[in-house]
């Protein structure tokens, strides 16, 4: 028995292989095939392909977009810092020309306070020679009527004669200065 199963099955194993398709389902599947294939070949590839298109050629505007904003972009970091450096250069120039001005201005108060005070210096001078000139002919007035009255007292006459009494005085006080400078001048010996 087990020798007509096993032949039974050989027998049904040589009529169907359920690996190998029946020839109608073949012919039928390569024709459904060849349809399903013209379709997306005419069809959908079409679209496909222009969709990829559309979609590469947007993305290269986008690249070419980017590249332009980069390179707009690198040129106004370029121009800003270029002015930069230029505000730099200028600002340079204005603190030293500064410091210039500052320095002549210093110079010229200085200049201007040295004669200033030279020329205080020149009227407190002249001020106080008027002022010792005024006080000699004070003193020579009042010494000169002291000298007359001491005179005119030791004498016991009067001397109103005014040339004459100028003549006393201008030799008595001659006398005075003569003594006040051999005396300093003999103290140098």
């Amino acid at each position: 028995m087990l020798h007509s199963v096993i032949a039974a099955a050989a027998e049904a194993e040589e009529a169907v292989n359920p690996l190998i398709p029946a020839i109608y389902d073949i012919i039928w599947s390569s024709f459904v095939f060849v349809i399903i294939l013209l379709f997306f070949w005419k069809l959908v590839l079409p679209r496909m392909q222009k969709l990829l298109d559309d979609r590469a050629e947007a993305i290269e505007g986008n690249i070419a977009k980017a590249d332009d904003a980069q390179r707009k972009a690198e040129a106004a970091l370029e121009q800003y810092t270029a002015q930069l450096a230029a505000a730099r250069v200028e600002a340079g120039q204005i603190r030293e020309q500064a410091r210039a001005d500052g320095q002549q201005i210093v110079s010229e108060l200085r200049e201007q306070a040295s004669s200033d005070a030279a020329r205080i210096l020149a009227t407190a001078k002249t001020q106080i020679e008027a002022e010792h000139q005024a006080a000699i002919t004070s003193l020579r007035s009042e010494v000169g009527t002291l000298a007359l009255d001491l005179a005119s007292g030791v004498i016991g006459e009067s001397l109103n004669d005014d040339a004459r009494a100028s003549a006393i005085v201008d030799r008595f006080l001659a006398d005075i200065e003569s003594s006040e400078n051999s005396a300093p001048s003999a103290g140098k010996h």
